[in-house]
Formats: C-alpha cells, structure tokens, sequence
C-alpha cells in the first residue's frame, strides 16, 4: 500500500500561525514607517513658525521683509516685492523661485540669523527648503496665498509644505487640526488647483498641505 505525504493539521496550523506573525510584522513595520514620516513633515510646520517669530522677537522686523537685513545680518539682502516698504506681512508665492520676493529672501534671512539651517546663497541649488518627502516648503501671507479660495484663515502668514501623500496629510491634519483637509487652519489641496482643500484625500495621490500660523 503506497503511503501518501501531506501536511498534518498542526503542520498547516504551525505555518498559518507563522504566516500570520510575518503579516502583523510587516504592517506593524508599515505603521512605523508612516507615523515616522507624519512626524518629520509635522515638525516643519511646528518648527518654521517658531523661526518666524524668533527672527520677528530678535530683530523687530519678520524675515524676508525685514528692509535692514544687511545691517542685522551679515551677507543679508532686502527685498522688493511690488516695492514694499517693510509692512509686517511676507509678500510673494509661497513657492517662490524670484531673489527679489520677501517669500524667497525669507530663508536667507532666517539662516543667517541662525534660526534654520541650509544654503544662504541664494544662487544654490540647495537654497530651496525642501519637506522629508522631496516637496518644496514655502511661507507666505495668507492674502497672498492663491492655493487656497475662500480663504478662512484667521492668521496673517501660513506655510506651505508640497508632494505629500493623501494618506500623510489626513494624518498631519489630525494631529495638528481638526482632522478635515477643508476646514480649519491647516488645508489640503491639489496643487496647482486653488479650492478650499480637499475634506477626503486620495491615499496615493500627492498634495499641497498648508497651515495658518
């Protein structure tokens, strides 16, 4: 008689249970990674705004429209944007590329006084701040802040953080707001499309995060 092989039911028990274990670990894994990167991205927007006031409590004046920046700051520039004189409010795009706006001499004058970190040369290639998922950062007025129609924010400034996941933005949302991407101070949206920010954001699709300070 010939003798057939198979697994016994505690054999397929012992794998199932073994199965299972590998599965809990590589989600447990997965949950770490992602609260990992909420942390990181949720510290800029903590962190940019303490500068901001720390360069406003030093030197009286708000960074990038600071008028006297190469009297307080050695290697500063002042800005121009629409021929500002210095007026208390952060003019041009939250992402701004142009050396003459407020919004981009910003982070030159933030790092010089030792406030943030990065390239002061406004000519580098590593000028640009950048978000630990490889989205730009930005700051801005919220008058100026186009992305965001039927502006609610109650703030004058607010900042910008781009290329973050669906997923990572509702969770941002949730630990430093309301938890709704289309209410409240801080909104979800898809960038390049102003709106009042996205209450459901798709998982995988990346958007344009900002928040009022």
């Amino acid at each position: 008689m010939k003798k057939e092989l198979g697994f016994s039911l505690i054999e397929l028990a012992i794998v199932l249970v073994i199965a299972g274990l590998l599965l809990a670990g590589v989600m447990r894994g997965q949950e770490l990674i992602a609260n990992a990167k909420v942390k990181s991205l949720a510290s800029d927007f903590r962190n940019i705004p303490a500068y901001f006031y720390g360069y406003q409590d030093r030197f009286r004046a708000l960074p990038g429209d600071d008028h006297a920046a190469n009297t307080h700051l050695t290697g500063g520039t002042n800005a121009t944007t629409n021929n500002h004189i210095q007026n208390g409010l952060v003019q041009g795009d939250w992402n701004s590329t142009t050396n003459t706006d407020e919004s981009f001499l910003l982070w030159q004058h933030l790092r010089l006084a030792g406030l943030a970190t990065g390239a002061t040369d406004v000519a580098s290639a590593q000028y640009v701040p950048r978000n630990s998922e490889g989205g730009q950062l930005g700051l801005t007025s919220t008058t100026a802040l186009t992305a965001v129609t039927a502006n609610t924010f109650n703030s004058a400034h607010a900042m910008c953080s781009d290329g973050i996941l669906g997923r990572y933005a509702l969770q941002l949302d949730t630990l430093l707001d309301d938890g709704a991407g289309n209410s409240g101070a801080m909104r979800i949206l898809v960038n390049g499309t102003p709106g009042v920010g996205e209450a459901a954001p798709v998982a995988g699709t990346p958007y344009l995060v900002c928040m009022s300070f």
